[in-house]
């Protein structure tokens, strides 16, 4: 048998007739020491104590008092608990201890009185609670808890059940990711402790960041430190130093078990060995930190993690605790091993059995209040961890009184003894355990997925550190995977106090200042999609947000304003009688029209002279008719287009033109054929008359409204509103329906107007007297010139211009018809009445 020596381990035990185990990572021995420098040296020389870690002990203890003392829950069954610390000498010493008696060690031995083990609650961290599931499954003790972080150890393939008291890490990957895109910072720092942890964080980050494009400004490896080892990683806190002071990121994301590496890392200003001046900086934590402070970083200034945010577990406060706390004395703390060793630490005192004569200190009085304490010493509210352990009692528990209702129930025996609680194996438990669903004091609903984690989500805190160092934890939001897609994640930005750098204004960490609205990301060669320049929108898009990947066109009906951040509804415009240009083309529409009939009414007057009897008057008549109608149909195009207005506009001017031109044509045919009548024997007498020139008009008109008749009856115009010609208006106008129809109606007024231009050309040279060949093939030439230039002009111009153009085209033509044709006429009429006399004419003629 091996030789055992009578128990000296520091733990917390209270008897019971069930006992739950409990690791935590309370006390950390330092190693062997190195070439420590001048005082420093006895910072770190002795125990150190993670005094905020002696909560999670209290929780416990607070926990199995709690149901102790409800008789709702286990009676007549009294739970126990046996506490051990994992830092000191390793977890696998600390399980042995709690395997064994209470007053030998002797692992792998049974004898004497064995304590019923039903569970063990334990692992701050994930090997932790590797090991504990590994030595435990042999022991056949299942029930593990763990209050921390588990990665992947239910996909180990172990022998036996592990619950695990956190929600999937998976979980938090998210919140991380949420946080970022919320705040919009693109560009952050990461510092992961170089473990199979970090590593595993790391791959998972950059897979899920990349996606949601968030780049890393740095991601730094660093070593896993021990208390004796920070001399010889100095120079590696230097280089980080440096890097995360220089980068611009200003989101920084510190993942490693405990928050020593960085109150190392943001005390080297202090220690004057730095040359890059501290910068403001937004440290993101995970669930794995508190914020605590060993015995010889109380004099370090806390407020450079003013402004921090941190992932927690989801918790309550749980009403008793606190009270608790306040009634906790080392002389009233019977059974634990930890309360001596915490108070010394924590209230920097000794106790007067652990004073040397050569160095007189402070002495405890062991009426020290905890709740006097820094809240970086030690919290009076519960911690996450704390609140976990709490929640992994209560479940045993449940689970104990479903089997002992389940015993009540089926009125077992055994060997004619009816069985109870304490009958049954510590393997059997899983079975209730892995349904348990109950709400705790503080009304949290608690049960397991299945995969064995709890089903709850984290809250994000916000560290609030005031100059006189006191600490407090204010709750900003919350990750809720259970929840609604829109309340997964929340958070209340109004709430959250940034370090002091940033002077309560929203800190910016992106690689390249926003490009503002109106521009858009450019990409630069050699450099990350998160660095990149800023283009400016091109013509005709816009950009309302910041940041875009693109420009884009605004809806047809708007367009985008001078800075091209946002859009304008276009005007609706139209050539009225309401704005300049329109009033000008009516005036001079109404006032040829008024000329027209003066010329008309005088003809009419002076029908029976000479001159207005020469070459048809009728024919005359529809002339100054059909041009009267001409310079009316040009007010069909001013105003607000309408069905009857589109319907009419081009057919009435298309007719109304035709008309005009064949009259010119008839009266030219008629000049000709006249003279050519003249000659003895000419065969061009029987059609000289006024049933030729009838005849040429009909038929000329008829065929021009023919081709309206086939385009109304086709494809008719119509109101339209084009909303792309103009960039800032929406031009009401009249769809020609056909364009091909529309063509067809001019092309054959051009054909008219050549027809008639040839042959008046031809006839110029004939007598004077009766000649108006010479006036037809000058109007003609200004007709056919006017109508030609009109085409690529109209072609040309957009929106109420495009009217515009063919008003004045058709004002134009219809003027220099009426000039040409009539003014020779009026003036000898008016001015010169003895030449309008037939006996003048003949002796011209002679």
């Amino acid at each position: 048998m091996v030789n055992v020596e009578p128990q000296s381990e520091i733990g917390y035990f209270q008897p019971g007739d069930l006992i739950i185990g409990g690791i935590v990572s309370l006390i950390s021995v330092p190693g062997e020491r190195n070439n420590f420098r001048q005082h420093y040296d006895s910072w770190i020389s002795e125990t150190v104590v993670l005094t905020n870690n002696y909560q999670h002990a209290l929780a416990l203890a607070f926990a199995v008092k709690e149901i102790n003392e409800n008789h709702q829950i286990l009676p007549n069954v009294t739970l126990g608990f046996h506490i051990h610390d994992s830092y000191a000498k390793g977890t696998c010493h600390a399980i042995m201890v709690i395997l064994s008696e209470q007053i030998r060690f002797l692992p792998n031995y049974k004898c004497g009185i064995q304590d019923n083990l039903v569970a063990v609650i334990g692992g701050l961290n994930p090997d932790i609670s590797f090991d504990l599931a590994m030595v435990l499954g042999i022991y056949n003790v299942p029930q593990v808890f763990t209050y921390g972080t588990v990665r992947g150890l239910n996909g180990r393939n172990e022998p036996h059940p592990f619950y695990s008291m956190v929600p999937n890490e998976g979980h938090q990957h998210m919140g991380l990711l949420q946080l970022l895109l919320h705040f919009r910072w693109t560009w952050v720092g990461v510092i992961v402790s170089d473990s199979i942890n970090g590593e595993k964080f790391v791959k998972m980050i950059v897979a899920k960041f990349a996606l949601s494009a968030i780049c890393f400004a740095f991601l730094q490896k660093v070593e896993n430190l021990n208390m004796s080892d920070i001399w010889d990683a100095m120079d590696q806190l230097l280089e980080l130093y440096n890097i995360a002071m220089k980068s611009h990121a200003n989101a920084l994301i510190f993942y490693d078990e405990n928050i020593l590496i960085l109150r190392w890392l943001l005390y080297l200003p202090e220690m004057q060995v730095v040359t890059v001046e501290p910068q403001g900086k937004v440290w993101i934590m995970t669930i794995e930190m508190e914020l605590t402070s060993l015995h010889y970083q109380r004099s370090w200034d806390l407020q450079v993690l003013h402004g921090a945010l941190s992932f927690s577990v989801h918790s309550n406060q749980v009403l008793g605790f606190q009270h608790f706390l306040q009634t906790k004395y080392p002389a009233l703390s019977k059974g634990d091993g930890f309360v001596k060793v915490f108070w010394e630490q924590a209230f920097a005192c000794s106790f007067p059995d652990q004073i040397s004569d050569n160095e007189p200190e402070k002495i405890c009085t062991g009426t020290e209040k905890l709740e006097n304490l820094p809240g970086d010493i030690f919290e009076m509210s519960m911690m996450g961890h704390s609140y976990n352990i709490y929640n992994a009692i209560y479940a045993v528990a449940h689970a104990l009184q479903a089997i002992q209702s389940y015993q009540s129930k089926h009125k077992a025996t055994v060997n004619g003894r009816r069985v109870n609680i304490h009958d049954f194996q510590p393997w059997q438990l899983h079975h209730f355990l892995k349904d348990i669903s109950f709400n705790n004091s503080a009304g949290d609903e608690i049960s397991f997925d299945g995969n064995r984690e709890l089903r709850a989500g984290f809250d994000i805190t916000n560290w609030v550190i005031f100059p006189n160092q006191s600490f407090h934890k204010v709750k900003i939001g919350k990750l809720d995977p259970h929840a609604p897609p829109d309340q997964v994640f929340t958070i209340h930005n109004e709430a959250i106090m940034w370090h002091r750098s940033f002077n309560q204004t929203l800190p910016r960490s992106v690689c390249t200042d926003s490009c503002p609205p109106g521009y858009s990301k450019r990409k630069q060669e050699g450099k990350t999609f998160c660095c990149y320049a800023c283009a400016l929108c091109p013509e005709g898009k816009f950009s309302s947000q910041e940041d875009t990947d693109d420009c884009y066109k605004c809806p047809d009906d708007q367009y985008p304003n001078k800075d091209r951040d946002a859009c304008i509804f276009k005007q609706k415009t139209f050539l009225s009688y309401g704005e300049p240009l329109g009033i000008s083309l009516a005036i001079l529409a109404i006032l040829f029209s008024m000329i027209t009939a003066v010329v008309l009414g005088t003809f009419l007057k002076h029908r029976d002279t000479p001159i207005v009897k020469a070459n048809n008057r009728n024919l005359t008549y529809t002339l100054l008719t059909s041009l009267l109608l001409c310079f009316f149909s040009a007010l069909l195009f001013i105003g607000q287009p309408e069905k009857v207005t589109c319907l009419l506009r081009q057919t009435a001017f298309g007719i109304i033109f035709s008309i005009a031109v064949s009259c010119i044509l008839a009266k030219t045919l008629t000049v000709v054929l006249a003279f050519m009548a003249t000659t003895p024997g000419s065969r061009m007498t029987k059609w000289v008359g006024k049933r030729m020139a009838t005849s040429i008009v009909l038929c000329c008109s008829l065929i021009q409204t023919g081709i309206c008749a086939v385009w109304l009856a086709t494809s008719p115009p119509f109101p339209d509103a084009d909303l792309n010609s103009v960039k800032e208006e929406i031009v009401l106008e009249c769809n020609e329906g056909s364009v091909v129809m529309f063509y067809c109606v001019l092309g054959y007024i051009g054909f008219l107007a050549l027809v008639n231009f040839a042959v008046a050309f031809f006839a110029r040279k004939l007598p004077d007297s009766f000649n108006e060949a010479k006036f037809i093939t000058f109007s003609m030439l200004l007709f056919c010139s006017v109508w030609l230039s009109f085409v690529p002009t109209y072609l040309s111009a957009k929106g109420k211009y495009m009217v515009a153009v063919e008003i004045f085209s058709i004002l134009a033509s219809s003027a220099g018809l009426l000039g040409f044709n009539f003014f020779p006429k009026c003036y000898i009429i008016a001015l010169r009445p003895q030449l309008n006399k037939r006996e003048q004419l003949i002796k011209r003629i002679k």
